[in-house]
């Protein structure tokens, strides 16, 4: 029968527990998340209950990722949902800090990077991945998990995180791990209760656009013919990029190409 996590709202807290989880030498995983929690989450802490013995979850909604304030305001706070939730997925730990405790020097130092994080979503939400980044890092030292669970959604994080943790020499494993979509192809989000149902109407092709379209550009052409306000559509490697809004809503996705 599932038990319930440890819920941890003090890191001195967390700090004495990890300590004896590092003493008895058992693997740590962990998923980094906002709340609001979806099937994409709950599969990326399954993965983690299947790799490791002590899996923690953390949610906190991070303020200094959000270049919109109205778009902070609107993020869904759900967290007695994501407790059940993080119950019934035999979650371990389940770490609830304070913006204090993130940021205790109230956000003087941040990390950056110069190269990708200005393209793409970089392009249009200035100083998010510094935001990102910054809480990632912090999470990452906090934990000192042996793995940690992103999801393929957010690619670009994905990448970046992927190369903050190279190029700072930390331990912790990045675990990519693939989409989980709704029936009708779009991507779970945090964001999708936002939309209304015209939108989730709507929303459902934007997959599609990505996936069927030759190109790109014949990509973009496509949403916004269908009514999609562009951020953009880019052909990165393997994958095709986009980020779009609907019904004032940003969502974004990726396909393999």
């Amino acid at each position: 029968m599932a038990y319930a996590p440890v819920v941890i709202t003090d890191l001195k807290q967390w700090f004495e527990k990890r300590h004896f989880i590092k003493r008895q030498g058992k693997k740590i995983g962990f998923v980094p998340t906002m709340g609001a929690l979806h099937q994409g989450h709950l599969s990326l802490l399954e993965k983690s209950r299947r790799e490791n013995e002590v899996t923690v979850l953390s949610i906190y909604v991070n303020p200094t990722q959000f270049d919109n304030k109205e778009d902070l305001a609107k993020y869904p706070l759900t967290l007695e949902r994501d407790k059940t939730l993080a119950h019934k997925a035999e979650v371990d730990f389940l770490l609830a800090p304070t913006f204090e405790q993130i940021y205790p020097d109230k956000y003087r130092y941040k990390v950056s990077e110069s190269d990708f994080s200005s393209k793409l979503c970089g392009s249009h939400r200035p100083g998010h991945f510094d935001g990102v980044l910054t809480v990632v890092m912090k999470l990452l030292n906090i934990v000192q998990a042996d793995r940690a669970y992103f999801g393929e959604k957010d690619f670009q994080q994905l990448e970046l995180v992927r190369g903050m943790v190279e190029a700072f020499f930390l331990t912790t494993e990045i675990v990519p791990c693939p989409i989980v979509r709704e029936e009708d192809g779009l991507a779970m989000s945090s964001r999708n209760v936002n939309l209304s149902a015209e939108a989730r109407s709507l929303a459902s092709r934007f997959p599609a656009a990505l996936r069927d379209s030759l190109s790109a550009s014949e990509a973009k052409a496509r949403l916004k013919l269908e009514g999609f306000e562009v951020d953009y559509v880019e052909d990165i490697g393997t994958r095709r990029l986009g980020a779009v809004k609907v019904g004032g809503v940003r969502l974004i996705d990726n396909v393999e190409r």
